[in-house]
């Protein structure tokens, strides 16, 4: 039996990704709904080409509440200029457009994960689709990419850039040596807990360079993270040889210093700890907060009634706190903190 044919996208760009210059447009989804019978979903994008050269897929807003990385492209679309780009730059600031218009970690539409929804598929959901397109259309396109998250709603994290132990240990190096350029405070060796059906996944399966980020979080965007990540954008495309302003590629102190990443690793599931009590969270540690095994990083209080003791979680290695639960109250389930261990 021959195999099936797989669909074609329904998705149509409005720009011509060959095209030298710079291109205002959209991804159009068809979408049919009450209000609109005909209507569409209308993902904004940018490409700035300039001749041959390396391209860059830069996205953010792949969940919806993360705003660093919308902020960052969506300055970078209105400021970057073909002269100063020796290949292609193809950025999406806000990857999954229904949920970052609602505010939301998932689609208003199909409550799809876009995250956890690769590879998609051209006949699925709205959410399916919108990976689908990335898998077979704009992933081929690129040779660096970068996925711009925070913590969203309900986690906070350490300011960090982040690559993925990987197989191939040359594809590996070349992520972690942009990792290295985004020139965040932290940069992290990351381990996922829920790798299925990744974006992240999916463009190292193509064997691209890939880079993603943990920009503080908590549904919002601080000044010192969105400048984080519009400098890192800016570093990386420097580093691949796409940005061709001259400038140094490094962080920066508040007082204009030359300023080191400070390297960490999460080496297993010991790094996390799970909320096995509902309640109301008491945190006993800072993020950044030095901390040793054993040491106390939370309590959560029982909320039915007064007089009942809190249930202690505390950590399982050294390191520092990365992340931590940010609403007051907690779930059974709920990650409530992530513990770096620092590298020498």
């Amino acid at each position: 039996m021959a195999p099936v044919a797989l669909a074609s996208s329904p998705i149509t760009p409005t720009v011509d990704f060959d095209r030298d210059g710079v291109q205002h447009g959209f991804l159009r989804l068809p979408y049919s709904r009450d209000d609109s019978a005909w209507g569409s979903v209308m993902i904004p994008l940018t490409v700035v080409r300039n001749g041959s050269g390396p391209t860059a897929l830069l996205t953010g807003a792949n969940h919806g509440d993360e705003y660093e990385g919308a902020v960052a492209l969506f300055d970078l679309a209105q400021t970057l200029t073909a002269d100063r780009v020796a290949g292609r730059v193809i950025i999406v600031p806000a990857m999954n457009y229904p949920a970052f218009q609602a505010g939301t970690r998932t689609s208003p539409i199909d409550k799809g994960n876009l995250n956890r929804s690769f590879p998609g598929r051209p006949d699925g959901t709205v959410t399916q689709k919108i990976a689908d397109y990335f898998t077979r259309e704009l992933l081929p396109l690129a040779d660096l990419v970068m996925d711009i998250h925070s913590g969203g709603r309900t986690l906070d994290f350490v300011p960090f850039a982040a690559a993925h132990i990987l197989p191939d240990k040359d594809q590996e190096a070349r992520c972690f040596a942009a990792v290295a350029a985004f020139a965040a405070p932290y940069s992290m060796r990351m381990l996922e807990i829920d790798a299925v059906g990744m974006y992240d996944t999916t463009a190292e399966e193509l064997g691209k360079t890939f880079v993603t980020t943990e920009l503080g979080g908590g549904g919002t965007g601080r000044a010192e993270t969105i400048a984080i990540a519009k400098r890192g954008v800016r570093n990386v495309l420097r580093h691949a040889g796409i940005l061709t302003d001259g400038q140094a590629v490094d962080g920066r102190a508040a007082d204009g210093r030359a300023e080191a990443s400070r390297w960490l690793d999460m080496p297993s599931g010991d790094c996390f700890r799970f909320a096995e009590d509902s309640g109301l969270i008491e945190a006993c540690v800072d993020l950044g907060q030095p901390v040793r095994a054993g040491d106390l990083l939370a309590r959560i209080h029982p909320i039915g009634r007064t007089g009942l003791a809190p249930a202690e979680y505390r950590a399982a290695l050294d390191g520092i706190l990365a992340a931590r639960h940010f609403p007051g109250l907690v779930k059974a389930g709920d990650c409530i903190a992530v513990v770096g261990t620092v590298e020498s």
